[in-house]
């Protein structure tokens, strides 16, 4: 089964063409530091995945309903991660997403955390289509990747 895929970012009714990046203010909070009062690094994968997540929302793609319309998820197969400086309590920062390579079955995704346009992280991270019933890949369904490419 397709899922039912639309590009209808905010509440206009006409598609529109989203940017090909996506940002998402993330807000320090306490329980994102460790006991130096720095962000803990792997918080930052957290905001990276929250980011892709966020993106594919604006997209009018939520990744529950693929699971339910098209037995897929996307799975982290691989990531690269550059920390370059450190964030803080309150701060607020910038995770910065877009497409980097798009294939039939995975999806490179380059993310920055940025703080004031400081960049404070960076990561290139694959994410591959599964299909969840036979815990093997897949091809990202046709409408999707037509979306997707839209955005590369």
């Amino acid at each position: 089964m397709q899922p039912n895929i639309t590009c209808s970012p905010g509440s206009s009714s006409a598609p529109a063409r989203a940017q090909a990046s996506h940002v998402l203010p993330i807000r320090v909070y306490y329980e994102d530091t460790d006991a130096g009062g720095v962000v803990y690094y792997a918080n930052y994968l957290k905001f990276c995945e929250r980011g892709r997540t966020e993106w594919l929302r604006a997209l009018g793609v939520g990744q529950q309903a693929l699971l339910e319309e098209s037995g897929i998820a996307f799975m982290v197969r691989s990531l690269q991660a550059d920390y370059r400086g450190s964030a803080r309590l309150d701060d607020t920062l910038q995770i910065v997403s877009r497409i980097g390579t798009l294939r039939r079955a995975s999806i490179q995704f380059e993310q920055q955390a940025l703080r004031d346009g400081e960049l404070l992280f960076s990561s290139s991270v694959i994410v591959a289509c599964v299909d969840v019933n036979r815990h093997k890949p897949t091809a990202i369904p046709a409408p999707l990747y037509a979306l997707l490419e839209s955005q590369a």
